[in-house]
Parts: structure tokens; sequence; C-alpha cells
């Protein structure tokens, strides 16, 4: 059943079609006060739910003496965990200016390219089309009061509405109940973006959720042990489009290892993803080499921490890999293999275009379906991890107990790995002197 709230405006009327979960779903009616006449009229509020949203109220009050009508909408539910934003970006009027909208009291309302801006609490929360919430409620609202002044600034808002310029539509609200709808769900809306966000000590306050010198009680606690359970985020750039991106950095502990910084970035420009690890500790006094013998496929799913300055080798390929070719990471035997396999034929640049020669390409490809035999347990090789720094690890599937397959080999550095590290002109006693 759907149920129509009908709403007067200026001679005008505006019409919200609602779909009710319940068929049998009745407005309540109310005998209340009209506060422009002071005579009685009549409220119907409404228990609702809006698809791939949640319930709200919807309450509509029309007087019959002076023909005024008022519809609000509240939250049915509480105060969301999060706040949300959505940036809507209008580009079609048929699609775009009929969507649903539903605005809660604390949301913001923004468009950039006016620099217009709707201050939270300044109008109750409402449930319309993007056509009359932003549209004909502003110029309406605009009008009663300076009607004058602001017409060239009214004549761009029917501009926007009659669909001859794009903009973007930004609704920014704490309590995180406020919705833009997506008329092409479940499928994804490409001019439609969300994002939930961490409310500040100021917007619990301004909710009502805690008060402003509560919050100010509340010390972040910077002690090692909060780091452990939190990701932090910092803003930085891809670095493939140089847009802004941002970077989720966690310290994890390793068992039977040490503690190391795990730090992802996401672009959501270009979609590249990248992941990088680091050491949580200092340079090692000793260098290490891990020597791993594979005997089985179910040699590929343990798990492998590779430091910046880690090299690789397989003395049955005949091959090595130098420090800092494939980065610090932290990810399986198979996953390190395939990234080997993508780095050396797959995104080698000499293997196509005008550098490919046909002895080469062979070359790399029979050395990918070495990879590939490797990976299926189908070869019998050695995986080395040689390791200056002392900071690489490979998982031991017998621990606590020693690993057959696997050896562990701790060797003092030379000077020339020094020099690679920058330990030797690095002085930690007596540098003040």
């Amino acid at each position: 059943m759907s149920v129509i709230a009908e709403e007067n405006v200026r001679g005008g009327s505006v019409f919200k079609e609602i779909d009710a979960d319940d068929e049998d779903s009745q407005p309540t009616e109310i005998e209340s006060l009209c506060m422009n006449c002071y005579q009685n009229g009549m409220t119907r509020i409404l228990l609702t739910k809006i698809p791939f949203f949640k319930e709200i109220i919807i309450s509509s009050f029309t007087c019959p003496n002076c023909s005024w009508s008022n519809t609000e909408i509240q939250s049915a539910g509480r105060i969301q965990d999060q706040g949300i934003t959505y940036t809507l970006h209008v580009k079609s009027k048929q699609v775009d200016m009929n969507r649903e909208v539903v605005k809660a009291d604390s949301a913001t309302t923004r468009i950039p390219e006016l620099d217009f801006e709707i201050p939270p609490y300044t109008q109750k929360g409402c449930k319309y089309s993007l056509n009359f919430l932003l549209i004909w409620k502003t110029i309406f609202t605009f009008q009663a009061y300076v009607a004058v002044k602001i017409s060239e600034f009214i004549d761009k808002l029917k501009k926007l509405k009659e669909g001859e310029s794009g903009f973007t539509l930004v609704i920014d609200d704490p309590s995180g109940n406020s919705f833009v709808e997506n008329p092409f769900a479940p499928q994804k809306d490409e001019a439609l973006s969300v994002c939930n966000y961490t409310r500040t000590p100021q917007q619990d306050a301004q909710l009502g959720i805690k008060a402003e010198d509560e919050q100010e009680e509340e010390k972040p606690s910077n002690d090692i042990d909060s780091m452990r359970n939190e990701v932090l985020t910092f803003n930085t750039n891809c670095p493939e489009c140089n847009a802004p991106a941002s970077t989720n950095m966690k310290l994890v502990q390793i068992p039977h290892f040490k503690e190391v910084i795990i730090m992802a970035t996401n672009c959501d420009d270009c979609g590249h993803r990248t992941n990088e690890v680091k050491s949580g500790g200092a340079t090692e006094e000793l260098g290490t080499k891990i020597t791993l013998h594979l005997t089985d496929v179910s040699d590929m799913s343990r798990d492998l921490l590779k430091s910046e300055t880690c090299s690789i080798l397989i003395p049955e390929l005949e091959f090595e890999l130098g420090m800092a070719a494939v980065g610090g990471k932290f990810t399986t035997l198979e996953g390190l293999l395939k990234d080997i396999k993508d780095l050396i034929v797959s995104k080698n640049p000499f293997t196509c275009g005008d550098s490919s020669t046909s002895d080469r390409t062979e070359k790399l490809k029979l050395f990918g379906q070495k990879i590939d035999k490797i990976m299926a347990g189908d070869m019998d090789v050695h995986i080395v991890l040689d390791d200056p720094a002392g900071n690489s690890y490979l998982q031991n599937v017998y621990a606590p107990d020693p690993d057959p397959e696997m050896t562990t080999e701790k060797y003092t550095r030379t000077f020339e790995q020094n020099e690679d590290l920058g330990l030797n002109d690095m002085k930690t006693e007596g540098y003040q002197e």
C-alpha cells in the first residue's frame, strides 16, 4: 500500500509517495492546535520505512480554518554510531532531481558552486524529492524575507532546478539519520558518494549524547597498548595519480617474532591499492638468513614478512632479487612468489613494445612457468630470505618445536652491508660530545 502525504505550498501541492511495509497501516490522527490561527487542526502521524534505509516517523499537520499546513520527519531509531556525509553530483534533471532525500534537523546542506549553506537546526527534519527540498523550499524561504536583495541568487537556484547546469549537493549529518536515495539500487550509484565519520566531542554535545565538559575530561591515551588496538589514518597522495588519498597504519604483533607496522593506501580516484610493512623495532645486531626447503604445496600458505632490506634467492633457478625490489610485505609465501612473477614477467617493460626481443620474452616466459610449478608444489626448490637488518620472518608451522625443513642463521654483517643500511656513519653513543 502507498501512503500519500500532501503538503500545500503557496497554492500548489507537493505529493510524496511513501512505501509502507504493512499494507494495513494507517496514519494516526490527533487533533492539535494551529499555531497560525490558534484554531484546532489535525495532525497525522505515520511510522514507515524507507527502502535501503531505516524507519522514520512522518507527521503532517493541516488546519481546515486557515489552510496552513506543515510536514516534519523524525528518525524512529537511535542516533547512529557515526556521522554521515552524502555528496551527490547532480547532472540529470530527470534522474537526480527526483531522488528521495531525508534531511534530519541536525544535517548541514551545502552547494559549493553557489557558496550556499543551510546550517543545522535551522529547518525541521523533512522528506522530499531533491527538486522540492533544495530548490523550492529554499526559494520560498528567501522570498518571504529578503525578496529584492537576493533575486539574483534565487534565479541561480531556479536554473539549477531546471537542470541548466550541474552542481554538487553535500548533506553532512552528525546524527547519521539523513539519507539520499540511490535510484539504481542495489547497483552502485556513480554520482553519489557516502562517507561515514567519527563525531567530534562538540558534535556529540550538540546532539545531547554527552556533555561537553565530560568530553574534555576524557584525554586520549597515547600508550603503546592503546595503539595496538587502534588503526591510525593520515592523509597522503596516491603514488599513481597524485590525488589525495588516505593511508591506514596499524601496529601488529607477529607470533614468535616481533612487532611490525602495516600501512595500506587506497586511492578512490584511480583505484590504486598498495600495502607496505616496516619494522616496529630497531635494526638487529646480527643479520638473519632463513632457508626453507619446499616439500609440499601447503608450504605456500606460510605467513611471511619481508622487510625492505631483505633479498630473495632461489638457487635452483639461479635467481636473486635484491633488497627493496618488491618493498616491505606481510603476505604468504605464495603471495610473494606471485609478486615476483608479476615484477619479472607481467610488469617488465622489456617484454612488450619495441624493447622486447623473442629470446628475452621466451626466457622470461619460461621463468614464469617455473614459478607456477613451484606454487603448485611440482618443483623441489629452496627459498632463501637474506636480511642483513634481521627484520624478516618466515612462519614456523611446527612452533614452538623446530621446523625440519627450515633453517635460520644469524651472521655478522659486512662493512658493505652496514654501509647500505647507513650504520657506519650512525653514532648512537657520545653523540653530544
